[in-house]
């Protein structure tokens, strides 16, 4: 595996995210790299960083289909390193082309999506259900947002969001409310004493409304691209 060089593309807005390329077994491979730097608070269902607490970037890597590591965490930390990401952060992967991602900003909240759908379906089906994990196929989603936030409203900020996903799967036309694999990394500013911590993040709050108006918008980008 070649080092991971970033290039001069970024994004604007909060999400400025770097385009990294590596090539592991022969295969180019792209990542996104967002270096959001301190006073960070994440929640995220990621298998690197996830859960609630202080992060300093999120890495959203291209993973070759048929991805059979056992140790998903590592490699991404690996990744990450080799990138010069310093401190904790989020890791995310996918087998789709990030390079092909959605963003969009509303009201100073900033959404990217990656969208993968090879591998769809509804999340309540027949299936029994495994406790191997499932191959990356995904929808990652990362969201910015330029205030703080409770634990609560970290939460509810993550139920908006997949809310908003699934609106903007059926308005691009498909019939499913995700991949099996789907991913998620809300980002808002840590507390601190003098600025206000949001207790709401739900569809009609203030702050909420406009995380489910930007990732909708950012999935449906995503979604309708060839």
């Amino acid at each position: 595996m070649t080092a991971v060089v970033p290039s001069s593309c970024t994004t604007t807005g909060l999400l400025a995210v770097e385009h990294l390329t590596r090539v592991e077994d022969g295969e180019r491979l792209h990542a996104l790299l967002w270096r959001a730097g301190a006073d960070w608070r994440m929640i995220g269902s990621s298998v690197l960083g996830g859960g609630i607490g202080e992060r300093s970037w999120v890495l959203n890597a291209q993973v070759a289909h048929g991805y059979r590591r056992v140790d998903p965490d590592r490699h991404l930390a690996d990744l990450a390193r080799d990138a010069g990401a310093d401190g904790p952060g989020v890791g995310l992967m996918t087998a789709a082309d990030v390079q092909a991602y959605g963003h969009a900003q509303n009201g100073g909240v900033d959404a990217l999506a990656t969208v993968g759908l090879g591998v769809r379906g509804w999340a309540a089906s027949p299936d029994h259900g495994s406790a191997a994990p499932a191959a990356p196929g995904t929808i990652n989603i990362v969201v910015a947002l330029p205030v703080a936030l409770s634990d609560a409203a970290l939460v509810n900020a993550v139920a908006t969001a997949t809310e908003a996903k699934v609106q903007a799967l059926l308005d691009a036309g498909h019939d499913c409310s995700g991949t099996p694999t789907d991913a998620i990394c809300i980002a808002a500013r840590a507390p601190h004493p003098t600025a206000e911590v949001h207790g709401f993040a739900g569809p009609r709050s203030t702050w909420g409304a406009r995380l489910a108006r930007a990732v909708h918008q950012a999935v449906l980008a995503g979604a309708c691209r060839p």
